[in-house]
């Protein structure tokens, strides 16, 4: 970080990065600056992530090792076996395409975010938790006003903020889904975060409120119980490490697969030599190749976990060791916080008395291919989602994660292998047009040469966007060693560089 910086955040909105640059200018470090951050997008980003959800935080401390801190779902049922639950499915039709989630009470797993967020703040943090939350205090009470991808993703979602009487009273309390310019409030969300450093979560993980949440879902055929709010656990583990070229990657290590899937794809391109020109016909021929490899790779070792664990075994070798959200931060002393978090698309349900929404991550197909019964209660869901840090010569050099379901990996790796095989600043690696594969097309953003998109149909069939999506996911990335950063407009980003 060059001198004069105090720090540098990407986010998924203007009020995030505020957020968090508040808490840089205030003396916090980069992870408390990551918490702030992680509390106010509950506001600022509200379908995209929530206090009821769960994510991961890549921490790469000036003075030590990086780690990584697991508090994604548990699956629920402790207590219910023989409930069969209730799911909704819904149909989210993007502008180039459509994809089927299920919401309801049935589709809520164990949250881990607010656990998360709290393990972070005694592992990590240097001020005190009323500091960190009073920000996104304020946005509770004062109000955000939509901006225009808040007003598109909340009108994408109406019927699940429409499925309950908290639900519509939070998010449509005129009757109607409110649109850009608009304001929303969450006074319940504004005296519960005000309470938090004296209730530490005990109420929702083991008191009263655990209670009440767990008949409320007994009586609407829900599998989450108080037994499985009390039994939840942050679990901390070290980091997915292998080598690109001539960078040390860190990312989020099994059970979930999103780190490995990124690693898998980088390995891939690798092994294929020295990267084509960018922009030319081999370049996409070689990308769009990997992308569906890596979706058959992905698919084998979802039904065979003994071919996971043998992925995840050669990875290791290698190097001796939706509705999503990022937050990157770097602080002036060598801190690092990489964090992504999730909501699903959120359940309809809303904790009484928190304004906060349970997610849906039981009703994620990508993420439960063999169904909600397949999994113990207490097992922790394996996510897509890959927080990730990437090393050059012993420093980091770039910060950056993504939301977007399937396309993390994706995107990760185009904007990764962008900026470390032809060496393009971070602002224009996250705003080049993205490929994905979706397992039966070829999805293409808008700004591909014409004579590329020809040799790609030749080979696989396309799927042409009019329009940049934010399908094709949110990378929010740091560039250390440029000083610079770049908040994904396709997500409604934003950076904000903290000066001395």
């Amino acid at each position: 970080m060059s001198g004069g910086q105090r720090g540098i955040v990407a986010a998924g909105h203007p009020l995030t990065c505020a957020a968090a640059a508040g808490i840089l200018r205030a003396g916090g470090n980069a992870f408390d600056a990551a918490l702030a951050a992680g509390f106010a997008a509950s506001l600022t980003e509200p379908m995209l992530t929530s206090l009821g959800g769960g994510g991961f935080l890549l921490a790469h401390p000036a003075d030590g090792e990086g780690i990584l801190i697991d508090f994604f779902s548990d699956a629920p049922g402790r207590g219910r076996p023989d409930l069969e639950p209730h799911l909704l499915p819904m149909t989210v039709s993007f502008s180039g395409t459509e994809q089927v989630f299920n919401i309801g009470f049935g589709s809520v797993a164990v949250p881990g975010t607010l656990a998360g967020l709290l393990h972070c703040h005694s592992r990590f943090a240097r001020l005190p938790l009323a500091d960190i939350v009073a920000p996104a205090v304020r946005l509770a009470r004062e109000g955000v006003t939509l901006n225009a991808q808040q007003a598109y993703a909340l009108g994408l979602l109406v019927p699940i903020h429409a499925l309950t009487e908290r639900g519509r009273a939070l998010y449509s309390p005129e009757g109607r889904t409110p649109c850009e310019g608009e304001r929303l409030v969450n006074p319940e969300l504004a005296d519960y975060l005000e309470a938090l450093p004296r209730d530490r979560g005990r109420g929702l993980y083991g008191g009263a409120l655990a209670q009440q949440v767990g008949h409320e879902m007994d009586a609407g055929q829900g599998l989450l119980t108080a037994e499985d709010l009390a039994a939840y656990r942050v679990i901390e583990r070290a980091p997915l490490r292998f080598e690109y070229r001539d960078r040390c990657i860190s990312t989020n290590p099994p059970p979930s697969f999103g780190g490995t899937l990124v690693a898998l794809a980088l390995r891939m391109l690798g092994g294929l030599g020295e990267a084509p020109p960018r922009g030319s016909v081999e370049h996409a021929l070689r990308l769009a190749a990997v992308m569906e490899e890596l979706e058959a790779v992905r698919d084998r070792a979802v039904a065979d976990p003994a071919l996971e664990a043998a992925l995840a075994d050669s990875l290791g070798r290698l190097c001796a060791s939706g509705g999503t959200t990022h937050v990157s931060v770097c602080d002036a002393e060598g801190n690092a916080a990489s964090m992504t978090l999730s909501n699903g698309e959120g359940s309809g349900y809303v904790v009484p008395g928190t304004g906060i929404m349970l997610n849906n991550m039981l009703g994620e197909d990508d993420l439960n291919p063999e169904g909600i019964h397949a999994r113990v209660p207490g097992e922790r869901v394996a996510s897509m989602m890959a927080p990730t840090i990437v090393e050059h010569d012993g420093a980091i050099d770039l910060v950056l994660g993504s939301g977007g379901s399937k396309r993390i990996r994706t995107a990760l790796v185009q904007v990764i292998g962008s900026v470390v095989d032809y060496g393009l600043p971070i602002v224009d690696a996250v705003a080049a047009p993205r490929l994905h594969w979706d397992g039966e097309r070829l999805q293409i953003e808008p700004g591909v040469a014409p004579e590329i998109v020809a040799a790609l149909e030749r080979r696989w069939p396309v799927n042409l966007w009019e329009e940049r999506s934010l399908y094709f996911g949110g990378v929010h990335a740091i560039a250390v060693r440029e000083a610079a950063a770049a908040g994904d407009s396709r997500r409604g980003g934003a950076v904000s560089i903290v000066a001395d």
